[in-house]
């Protein structure tokens, strides 16, 4: 089992078809947390709940809405942001998590894996995913040629 950074092949094919709506009023994005037993990687091509982490405070299956979401294009490099994510009141333990899109076109697609490096925990307090500066080397989601 392993967890692998990586943009989900499925969500490239899906892109170049138009199924991805990232400005504001389309597609709705979820981050769901899965445990360190979770097998993740560029492969998965939807939300599954097995091996995800179990409902504690604010978190429940699923996961959160991703809100805020920044789409800019700088020196040929198109990117896409989200605000942080935070879930309160958890006891949970993360080794990484999906993006997906919930929208009824594309039926949970994955978009990509993050690989936190490590089992992350909070105990009785606040888990939160916090994106990367949205700029051409470092944000979250990146197309360039």
């Amino acid at each position: 089992m392993a967890i692998t950074q990586a943009i989900a092949n499925s969500f490239k094919k899906q892109l170049m078809e138009g199924d991805m709506e990232f400005q504001s009023g389309g597609d709705k994005f979820k981050l769901a947390l899965y445990t360190s037993s979770a097998t993740l990687n560029s492969a998965t091509t939807a939300y599954a709940a097995t091996n995800e982490v179990a409902n504690s405070g604010q978190y429940t299956a699923g996961g959160g809405l991703l809100v805020n979401v920044n789409v800019s294009m700088t020196a040929g490099v198109a990117r896409a942001d989200f605000g942080d994510r935070s879930f309160t009141g958890v006891t949970l333990t993360a080794r990484g998590a999906l993006i997906y899109n919930t929208s009824s076109a594309t039926t949970n697609a994955a978009v990509c894996v993050l690989d936190f490096g490590s089992d992350k925990t909070a105990t009785s307090g606040t888990f939160t995913v916090q994106f990367p500066a949205q700029t051409s080397t470092a944000a979250i989601l990146r197309i360039s040629g």
